[in-house]
């Protein structure tokens, strides 16, 4: 039999015995001995150095509770404090049943009796806590989030309804807390980095919410939920949670990480788990992008738009069918010449709702982009825009390309491609005639993935248009990657003042130079039109030529450029 500090191989379970007496050492190392290797200890002294030394090896602890210099339960309350009793189980010996109470709340696993008379019982209880653990260990694993240690979402949720099982009564709180541009973190200052920082503002959000026996799980990429009994101060969370990130150089370039929080407090308790975190996102999403305010809660106001949004969504596969959307068309007209001439159109979708009424875009796409639908709403202009396209062609013997909206959801479907080749089987249209806007903020989620899609449509033979360009999303370096044929810049440029020409001023050179043109959106006066032009802007769009139109408005436009030929 082994004994000492030897390393011990061959694959077998290893058990650490503490007992002071030679007897007791050899009596129950005789009796696991066959089945496990053994390794042992005078006193609880050595039994330290054993443990902080190799304890990642040991499978099991059984330690004499009676013994000279450093007892059996200071062994323990030292393991307490070290966290080494989260992985490691001890079996306490002792013939004082009174210690019992004392050990268990110390972390023992379980308890042999001296004398050793029954090592067939003694067997079995070694095995069955090293099992039990080992068990115990494998779930840890699954039910936590390898970064952060932190449960993931599928054990969080779990945990939290067996809480309001085990308390029908208590208040209870969800918060959400989301990192503000996490994706720069790790794209400025690395993964690592970035893992790091994700580590620290967990730990410091567990060491706020723990004393009221709160939980906290991280849900996706950068966010963290809390699911606590009321009474948490989220303010002084929000402050202590602040991280910091070093940058490659050191401390010199280390960035403070900004949080926002929304918090549903006083939780409804017919509410399932899930929804209450909804409502908790809700809130946080109220405060995205503000400087000022960071930390918002659930309130009535909320509860109101939360119904019209879910209305919205109910509606929505009936105003389809019943073609309650309406396509409008606003021009684009090209200014380099010495008068204004149509040269394209844009496609934008309106909701004549029966009952509610005119629906703003701004109401109901963000809607459908945030859960999906947003695809099927795509298709129906994709479909009813190309249709136009081709009447207008036939009425007149004059083409007019028309833009659409890609969203980000369109380009991460498989499908695209199918729908778009079945639009111009229908309607006969060149794919070159209908454009195809991506966003900007879209090549961000997953560059390499939208730049395959992207570059897959151009193939196809369509013609791409980055819309919202200058947003603030891209770097100029990924221009030489990303597969487009137009640069539409964002109208808030327009609208500036000197610094907006500037801006201005650079992307379309930026377009010059790539060979493309640029498009400004948002133009309302004729100020803005001879300053676009100076700057050699090429096409413009906005309400100083027209506001979106209805299909049979804009075919006055059409005969206009008629006129012109």
């Amino acid at each position: 039999m082994r004994n000492n500090h030897e390393e011990l191989s061959g694959g077998r379970r290893i058990v650490l015995i503490v007992d002071d007496e030679e007897i007791n050492r050899e009596l129950l190392g005789a009796i696991i001995g066959a089945e496990f290797d053994v390794v042992f200890a005078r006193d609880g002294g050595e039994a330290l150095e054993i443990i902080r030394r190799r304890g990642a090896s040991l499978s099991l602890v059984m330690l004499d509770l009676l013994m000279p210099g450093v007892h059996g339960a200071e062994v323990l309350r030292v393991m307490k404090e070290e966290d080494i009793l989260a992985h490691l189980p001890v079996i306490v010996l002792t013939s004082e049943t009174s210690s019992e109470v004392e050990c268990l709340r110390l972390g023992a696993s379980d308890f042999i009796s001296k004398p050793y008379n029954m090592p067939e019982v003694i067997l079995a209880r070694v095995r069955r806590t090293i099992e039990l653990y080992e068990d115990r260990s494998i779930i840890r694993g699954t039910e936590r989030d390898p970064v952060t240690g932190l449960y993931n979402i599928e054990y969080f949720y779990r945990y939290a309804e067996q809480f309001e099982l085990r308390h029908p009564d208590a208040v209870t709180d969800a918060a959400v807390v989301d990192i503000n541009h996490f994706h720069l973190i790790n794209e400025r200052y690395g993964k690592a980095k970035g893992d790091a920082m994700l580590r620290r503002v967990g730990e410091k959000i567990l060491a706020e919410v723990s004393p009221l026996k709160g939980m906290v799980c991280r849900r996706g990429s950068d966010t963290f939920l809390i699911y606590s009994p009321h009474g948490l101060d989220f303010g002084r969370i929000m402050e202590n949670a602040a991280s910091t990130v070093e940058g490659r150089d050191g401390g010199e370039s280390a960035e403070t990480v900004h949080l926002r929080m929304g918090v549903y407090a006083c939780c409804d308790k017919d509410m399932d788990i899930e929804r209450r975190f909804d409502r908790a996102k809700l809130a946080a999403d109220t405060v995205r992008g503000s400087y000022r305010r960071r930390l918002a809660y659930y309130d009535e106001s909320l509860h109101d738009r939360e119904m019209y949004e879910l209305s919205l969504i109910d509606d929505m596969p009936r105003a389809l069918r019943e073609g309650q959307f309406r396509v409008n068309y606003q021009p684009k007209y090209r200014i380099s010449g010495d008068e204004p001439v149509l040269a394209s159109a844009e496609a934008l979708i309106r909701w004549e709702h029966p009952d509610m009424g005119m629906i703003p875009p701004g109401v109901f796409v963000p809607l459908f982009e945030n859960n999906g639908m947003i695809s099927s709403l795509d298709s129906y202009v994709w479909h009813e825009a190309a249709a136009q396209m081709m009447r207008w062609k036939r009425r007149y013997g004059f083409t007019v390309p028309v833009s659409v909206n890609v969203s980000r959801i369109d380009l991460y479907d498989p499908g695209l491609y199918g729908d778009l080749r079945a639009v111009l089987d229908e309607s006969g249209a060149d794919p070159s005639d209908l454009m195809l806007e991506v966003t900007e903020s879209a090549y961000a989620d997953d560059s390499d993935q939208i730049v395959r899609a992207v570059t897959a449509l151009r193939d196809m033979g369509f013609k791409v248009e980055m819309d919202d360009f200058g947003s603030g999303y891209s770097s100029l370096s990924m221009l030489s990657i990303l597969p487009v044929d137009i640069l539409k810049m964002d109208m808030r440029f327009i609208q500036g003042g000197r610094g907006g020409e500037r801006l201005l001023r650079l992307i379309i050179d930026i377009a010059g130079q790539l060979g493309i043109p640029a498009v400004a959106e948002g133009v309302e006066t004729a100020q803005q039109v001879s300053l676009l032009k100076s700057l050699g802007c090429d096409i413009i769009q906005g309400y100083y030529f027209s506001k979106p139109v209805s299909a049979d408005e804009f075919e006055g436009f059409i005969k206009e450029r008629i006129k012109q030929c």
